[in-house]
This record gives structure tokens, C-alpha cells and sequence, in this order.
């Protein structure tokens, strides 16, 4: 008891002692497993490749010329078009089921529930669920050809449409949280106020709700657009060999071709893409609420 009287004592006397000793163990955790290890893959994306791979000595930029080549440049658009439509598709998905659980007052923990028990199962395991489900021998194929609606399997797995059902099936959940937050602190004085001032329910929808929860949507796009642009499982399992995406070629270039600097490379040009997405998002975020009910 003491010496915790004297520690908030201590707290008390220097404002700025107490903030820091808040700060340092997510500051210090943040410097050893984010900080050293990115600047460690700077370093490595400047240097020339080892002859059994790692590096050498040496300072050269080859590695991002090497990015610039078509090939690459093609897988780098195709992610951040696959993450783009997978974003929307939450978007468009994740916004009702908000809206649903935010108007329940009786259901609210059980819809909260069932949202959330994704994540009780390993992402692994649920993709392979979906490989199961897409399969020609899958469930969706054996529904289908049962109810006579097609007469031989549709090519489902292996397909640009497999990667976007996993990856939206994986990352739904993280678009429908942050929206369902925004959601639940609207004020429904606001709703009936529009109402009274003659607003139909689109007019509503569109002027009031929308403006309001568009925090929640921008972070909700936000955390799905940012692991879709990293994954490399989905695709792998999903889409075989045919559909490569930046984190496949990422995880390649680590481990079977063992050529560290140029998968370094990639790296960083995928955390530019992100830091533009984050940057966006941040001003999109930063805007007046009221404004946006305004226009």
C-alpha cells in the first residue's frame, strides 16, 4: 500500500511522468515488433541478394526497378482491385446488418453474438469450410444439380469469384462491428426530427443515418481493405496458382525463392498503397459531422 501511495503521489506531483510510464510498454512493444523489423526490411530491400540468399553488402535500388515490371505491376493492380471490390462488398453487406442490430433492442446481444463467432473458429479452418462448399462436388454444386437448375458442375474453386467470397466471408465481421458503433450512439431525436420536418425513410436514410455512421463506414472500409491487401492465404487455398495476389508473391519471394530484398521491396510498395488508403480514410474521417448532414 505504500509504495503504491507513493507511486500515485509521484503521478500526481508530474503529469508528464505519468502519461510516459503509461506509454512505455505499448511504446517499447511497438519499437521491437514493428519499428526494428520494418526498418531491418528497408535495409534489406537496398541491398544486393546473397548468392544462397539473405544479403550482401552493398547498396542498390534494382530491387524496386525489378517491382516496376509489368508482371508485377499486374498482381499489384489486382490486389488492390480484389480488395477494393471485397471493401464494397462488405460495405454493401455489413451496412444492413449494422443498421439490423443497432434498431434491435431485444436480439442486440444475441445478433452481436453470431457476428463475432466467426472468430472462435481459426481463419484456416474456415477456409477450408469454403473450399468444401465451392468444390464440384461441393454443397453449392450438389444443391444445384439436385434442384435441376444446372446439369453439370459450375467451376466455382480456383476462381477470381472464390477469392472474393473468402475474402469477404473472412473480413465481414470487421466491417459490421465499426458500423454497428456508429450506429448505436445515433441519437433517434434526430430521426423523428427529420420525420416531423416531412423526410421520407430514403430521405432519412440518405441525409441523417448515412452522414453519421460514415465514421464507422470509413474505419470499417479501412480494416477490411487493409488485411485484403495482405492476404495471402485466401488466394492460395481459393484461387490455386492461377490467382496470384501481392501477399503470394510476398510470401514466395521469403521462403521457396529466398530472394529477401526484392520481397522487401514488395513489401513497401504494399504499405504505400496502404498509407494512401489510410491517409484518405483519415480525411474522409476528420470531416464536420454536421456538415456532412448539411449537404
Amino acid at each position: 500500500m505504500t509504495i503504491r501511495r507513493r507511486m500515485l503521489g509521484m503521478i500526481g506531483r508530474r503529469p508528464g511522468l505519468g502519461v510516459a510510464s503509461l506509454l512505455l510498454p505499448g511504446g517499447l512493444w511497438l519499437v521491437l515488433f514493428f519499428v526494428v523489423p520494418m526498418l531491418l526490411m528497408l535495409g534489406a530491400s537496398v541491398m544486393p541478394r546473397g548468392t544462397y540468399g539473405g544479403v550482401e553488402p552493398g547498396l542498390t535500388l534494382e530491387h524496386y526497378r525489378r517491382f516496376l515490371d509489368p508482371l508485377y505491376l499486374q498482381v499489384l493492380w489486382r490486389t488492390i482491385a480484389w480488395s477494393g471490390v471485397a471493401t464494397v462488398v462488405c460495405l454493401l453487406l455489413g451496412l444492413p446488418v449494422a443498421w439490423v442490430i443497432a434498431a434491435s433492442r431485444r436480439h442486440r446481444s444475441l445478433l452481436l453474438f453470431l457476428v463475432v463467432l466467426p472468430f472462435w473458429t481459426s481463419f484456416l479452418v474456415r477456409t477450408f469450410a469454403m473450399i468444401f462448399l465451392l468444390r464440384d462436388s461441393g454443397v453449392i454444386n450438389s444443391v444445384l444439380l439436385g434442384l435441376g437448375v444446372i446439369r453439370e458442375p459450375i467451376a466455382l474453386l480456383y476462381t477470381p469469384f472464390a477469392v472474393l467470397s473468402g475474402l469477404v466471408y473472412g473480413l465481414l465481421p470487421f466491417m459490421v462491428l465499426p458500423i454497428y458503433a456508429s450506429l448505436e450512439k445515433l441519437d433517434p431525436a434526430l430521426l423523428e426530427a427529420a420525420e416531423v420536418l416531412g423526410a421520407r425513410p430514403a430521405a432519412r436514410f440518405f441525409r441523417v443515418t448515412l452522414p453519421l455512421a460514415l465514421p464507422g463506414m470509413i474505419a470499417g472500409s479501412l480494416l477490411v481493405f487493409v488485411p485484403a491487401m495482405g492476404s495471402f492465404l485466401t488466394s492460395d487455398l481459393l484461387g490455386g496458382a492461377k490467382q496470384v495476389m501481392i501477399g503470394n508473391l510476398v510470401q514466395n519471394q521469403f521462403t521457396t525463392a529466398r530472394n529477401w530484398p526484392f520481397g522487401s521491396a514488395a513489401s513497401f510498395a504494399v504499405m504505400a498503397v496502404v498509407l494512401v488508403a489510410v491517409m484518405l480514410s483519415l480525411r474522409l474521417r476528420d470531416r464536420d459531422p454536421g456538415e456532412r448532414v448539411r449537404r
